[in-house]
């Protein structure tokens, strides 16, 4: 687990330019479990490139090497939602980081990092259907060495996170611009939601880019910058 970060530990993180390598050296020497955090703003493709980089490592390495979890089941329900003083903001915000369950998060990562090699550790997911996240959607093995989490808030600098980012071994920061990201997302906004590109493109302007740039605020905590290839 990392030390608390502060001030003098804030710098610019060098580039990782081979993933897959420095994944693969971390399953071959493990010791203990390694927790990698992986941030970018959004719509700059952590899951896909985060599920690439899993596929190459199962090929080379086999499938206990390494796996590859989400942090959208820490989402707050949509009946959370609800009970917020004012559930229309709630909403419109969802995706901001007051619309997540830091405290949950925190508390699984730590199961993460003491399951290694004493038992299985549930995680949960989200169902993009219902909208929900589901209550140990993943079950991790105790024998896997590598944890590689993506997310938007891995090393989210807000109050209330600490416990979460102070728990990555390594950060690491898909380093996506939001221009290049924003009209990804929009194209995800209009396929999952069934928006229009004036809809997807006001909520990707009024809720997505508020939350790149708190996401940015955390690149200069990551030990590791990825960028990936056509950036």
């Amino acid at each position: 687990m990392k030390e608390p970060l502060n001030d003098s530990t804030r710098r610019t993180a060098p580039t990782l330019s081979d993933p897959v390598g420095r994944l693969l050296e971390l399953a071959a020497t493990a010791q203990r479990r390694t927790i990698i955090g992986l941030s970018g703003v959004p719509g700059s493709g952590k899951t896909t490139m985060a599920l690439q980089w899993d596929s190459a490592v199962r090929e080379s390495a086999g499938p206990g090497a390494l796996v590859v979890l989400g942090m959208d089941g820490f989402h707050l329900s949509k009946a959370e939602l609800r009970a917020q003083p004012n559930p229309e903001e709630a909403f419109a915000r969802r995706g901001a980081p007051w619309t997540f369950n830091p405290t949950a998060a925190a508390t699984h990562l730590r199961a993460l990092r003491e399951g290694f090699r004493r038992g299985a550790v549930a995680w949960p997911g989200f169902e993009h259907a219902m909208g929900d996240p589901v209550e140990a959607a993943h079950l991790v093995q105790p024998e896997v060495p590598v944890i590689l989490v993506e997310g938007i808030y891995t090393a989210c600098v807000e109050v209330g996170w600490e416990g979460v980012r102070n728990q990555f071994d390594e950060q690491w920061y898909l380093d996506v611009p939001w221009d290049a990201a924003a009209p990804r997302l929009i194209t995800r906004h209009m396929s999952a939601w069934n928006m229009d590109c004036d809809e997807a493109t006001h909520r990707a302007n009024s809720n997505d880019r508020i939350n790149a740039v708190i996401v940015e605020q955390g690149r200069e905590l990551a030990d590791w910058r990825v960028r990936p290839a056509g950036i």
